[in-house]
């Protein structure tokens, strides 16, 4: 970000635009919303922040940290042009917690005249009486002191005032003050977009002073916090504390990434001393002793104003993308919300109408949950469990299937087999012993049929101990799918309306409505399980016949194949095999009881038998219940004619607003100004520079048509250096801050979103566009037979040629 901040230069128009913007912002409030790039100053009191205002702006500010400083401070500082006078505006931006009255009356107050001697200490102590600070039992207040000060020597910068921080009570502030003031730090300090300008007085041990504690604990690697040293002239020339707070400003003790600045305060003596005479000494100080070893750009007033505008300028450049990214999702926040919300509804004709929207968008929804089209962004991502979860078709399609793998599995009560393996399940049975049962039961319900007959019955007996299994299975997922479908219908509850009216409508509506079709389901399982369960077993599927061939067959297949082997046949080799043997062999293996034959047959007939009706169960279960008695219904739940027909006391009922609906309508509707007015003002921002880019770009393509750069832009003559400085020693200057101001860098700013420009020539070659085409050697740099070779354009400094 350092070489994108870089492209403007410091207290440029641009900057000032940039400035003046994210002020604007901050004064609609929007801040409140929206965390905003800015710089704090916090401090101890008594650790000399008070000067440090007054050194950066020329202004006199109270120097006691007491009830005058028991709000925030903005201090908007701007430079205009050699020719305008000083002009100084004060007002107060009321605190949220202001009623609508106190709100009017503290706006109201406003002066913009320079005070007299560039005293501000008098209309911060007016402001405070505004504000009820102190004699009327107020000792802290959330309102903001705005204080804008233009004239041709301020820098363009912006920063923020606290409360002085303190532990130990007196008669002006209480023990319960310290925590209210430290708690208004803290908020300030949290905002992740916050410089934090921690001031520590080299009057007091550095490890006691409580700011330093909160910087690090709140900003733990020091990525956005700069340290500033106050009254190093009260420090023993050459004594252990001098060195150490040297060292501190050198960034060697405890590290920021901005670093340390040193600046000397007014003390008792020079309290009245002017601006010049004050920076007359702090220059005589530092040229002498141990401070003359720290650079120019870390130590004085002079170069704090600069090096503060410079900080803030690319804080906020580094910001902006996030600070719009921010923007947008609040305002896509506040949208849904008050969508939810709708418009307001005192009437009952206005309460009908917004859940006339609201049913028709909820049918809307659930048709595309049920149809399985997914195209409202209600159903967000299919690769996060809730967005998976409202793709109701999906859900039902998925529970079927693993439904009907269940009932092939584990439909039967018993899975008879052949033989018994180690791995074998509890409900394998072997077809023998069960074969042994099918007797004995065949015994007890015998009735007039011929020995080695059997009655048809037992088929049905023997099917309805085999399909027991079922009704569990149907009912377990039947309420797998009601879940799913009663969290869709909630989700789109919840996403179309409050969460208010969305409680009253389930209970009053939609609760009951689901009930009434989870009855419906049941009873539809009930209906087809009642034929398997209590009827007798019937099908006119052809299925049935040729399942119960093909286990015939099979059987007598086995049987025969067993037999040729115990006569001798082994897999194809018939050699000196005995006709008369082999046939003996396949007669044992035929039963020859006929008792058990018809066992066997019945078994044979059940099993066919089920498998049919597997299928029909399977299929009855997804289309009669699943899809017509439930799925299908769905869209019914919550109609514009459910609501046309609704009378007036159930509307009123259901849509009633409370007055923390109208509330949060309310602020919903302020919010979105609010944002929507920010990300305009942005936005004109950055259509602007866009203009200044592309301006800059057509300039350069005039002045070298021929050549192609890696950059945009083209370098331009370097800009000129702020006044407290000479060239030169921003060249010494050790800090990178400051040697952005002597990099010739064009006077724009470069933003990550503007539009990409058509290349003027295309590269082919990756050498080529690195200008290393010259190492190549002659064999690769001949010419095509037959071409003329152009010649090479002269080289423009500080450009790349191709």
């Amino acid at each position: 970000m350092a070489g994108q901040a870089a492209v403007m230069p410091l207290q440029s128009k641009d900057h000032k635009t940039l400035m003046d913007i994210i002020d604007k912002l901050r004064s609609k409030g929007i801040n409140r919303y929206v965390h905003l790039p800015q710089i704090v100053v916090c401090g101890d009191q008594s650790s000399g922040k008070s000067s440090v205002l007054q050194a950066i702006s020329g202004m006199s500010f109270p120097t006691k940290d007491s009830l005058c400083t028991r709000f925030a401070t903005e201090l908007i500082l701007r430079r205009t042009d050699e020719h305008s006078g000083e002009r100084c505006n004060v007002s107060i931006s009321p605190g949220t917690d202001r009623t609508a009255e106190e709100k009017a009356r503290l706006e109201k107050f406003q002066y913009s005249e320079i005070p007299h001697e560039h005293d501000i200490g008098a209309l911060v102590d007016e402001a405070r009486e505004d504000m009820g600070v102190g004699d009327r039992g107020r000792t802290f207040c959330k309102d903001v002191l705005r204080i804008e000060i233009s004239g041709p020597t301020q820098p363009h910068l912006t920063i923020v005032d606290l409360p002085g921080l303190f532990r130990a009570g007196n008669k002006e502030q209480s023990a319960e003050d310290a925590a209210i003031v430290q708690e208004l730090v803290r908020s300030y300090m949290r905002n992740p977009r916050t410089i934090i300008l921690a001031v520590v007085s080299a009057q007091s041990n550095f490890a006691l002073q409580e700011v330093t504690q909160l910087a690090r604990v709140i900003d733990v690697r020091g990525e956005r916090t700069l340290g500033l040293i106050t009254k190093p002239d009260t420090l023993d020339v050459g004594s252990t504390s001098e060195h150490d707070y040297f060292d501190l400003a050198q960034n060697k003790d405890v590290k920021f990434r901005l670093g340390w600045h040193v600046m000397r305060n007014r003390d008792f003596k020079s309290r009245n001393a002017t601006n010049e005479e004050r920076d007359l000494a702090e220059s005589e100080f530092f040229d002498r002793s141990i401070w003359a070893g720290l650079p120019r750009s870390q130590k004085g007033a002079a170069s704090l104003r600069t090096r503060l505008s410079e900080v803030l300028k690319n804080q906020i450049i580094a910001q902006l993308p996030d600070v719009l990214a921010e923007i947008q999702r609040g305002l896509e926040d506040c949208s849904s919300r008050l969508e939810k919300l709708g418009t307001a509804r005192g009437t009952i004709a206005e309460q009908r109408k917004y859940l006339l929207n609201a049913s028709q968008r909820f049918s809307m929804l659930v048709a595309e949950a049920k149809d399985g089209s997914y195209r409202d962004k209600f159903f967000g991502s299919a690769r996060v469990d809730e967005g998976r979860r409202k793709r109701l078709r999906a859900v039902v399609q998925n529970t079927l299937t693993d439904f009907s793998e269940e009932m092939r599995l584990n439909g039967q009560a018993r899975q008879i087999v052949e033989s018994i393996s180690p791995m074998s399940q509890p409900k394998e049975v072997l077809r023998s012993e069960y074969l042994k049962e099918v007797k004995d039961l065949m015994r007890t319900t015998r009735g007039c049929e011929l020995p080695g007959t059997y009655n048809p019955l037992i088929i049905g007996d023997l099917f309805r101990e085999q399909c027991t299994p079922w009704r569990r299975c149907l009912e377990a997922f039947s309420n797998k799918i009601f879940a799913a479908v009663k969290f869709t219908v909630d989700a789109a509850l919840s996403h179309i309306l409050d969460k208010d009216t969305k409680a009253k409508l389930w209970g009053e509506l939609i609760n009951n409505a689901l009930d009434k079709l989870n009855y419906q389901l049941r009873d539809k399982v009930n209906e087809i399980l009642r034929p398997h369960e209590d009827g007798h077993p019937i099908t006119y599927n052809h299925y049935l016949t040729e399942n119960v061939q093909k286990i015939r067959s099979t059987r007598f297949r086995d049987n025969l194949i067993n037999g040729l082997r115990e006569g001798g046949v082994v897999d194809d080799v018939y050699d000196n095999v005995n006709i008369e043997n082999c046939l003996e062999a396949v007669i044992r293996h035929t039963e020859a009881d006929m008792e058990t034959l018809s066992c066997s047959d019945a078994v044979d007939w059940m099993e066919a038998y089920y498998k049919v009706a597997l299928k029909e169960a399977v299929d009855d279960f997804s289309k009669l219940a699943v899809e017509a008695c439930l799925i299908s219904k769905l869209p019914e739940l919550f109609t514009p004619e459910i609501v046309y027909d609704l009378s007036d006391d159930a509307v009123y009922r259901i849509t009633a607003e409370s007055p923390e609906k109208a509330e949060e309508r309310r602020f919903l509707a302020e919010k979105m100004e609010i944002l929507s007015s920010g990300m305009t003002e942005l936005q004109h921002l950055s259509k602007h520079h866009q203009r200044v880019n592309d301006t800059e770009y057509r300039s350069n393509v005039e002045l070298a048509p021929e050549v192609v750069t890696m950059s945009r832009q083209a370098p331009s003559p370097p800009s000129p250096p702020s006044e407290q400085f000479t060239p030169s020693e921003v060249e010494r200057s050790q800090s990178p801050t400051y040697e952005l101001i002597a990099k010739p860098e064009p006077d724009i700013i470069e933003y990550p979103k503007a539009p990409e420009v058509e290349p003027l020539v295309e590269v082919s070659d990756p050498a080529d566009f690195w200008g290393i085409s010259s190492m190549r050697t002659k064999k690769d740099k001949k010419k095509k037979k037959g071409r003329v070779p152009e010649p090479e354009p002269e080289p423009v400094p500080g450009m790349m040629h191709l």
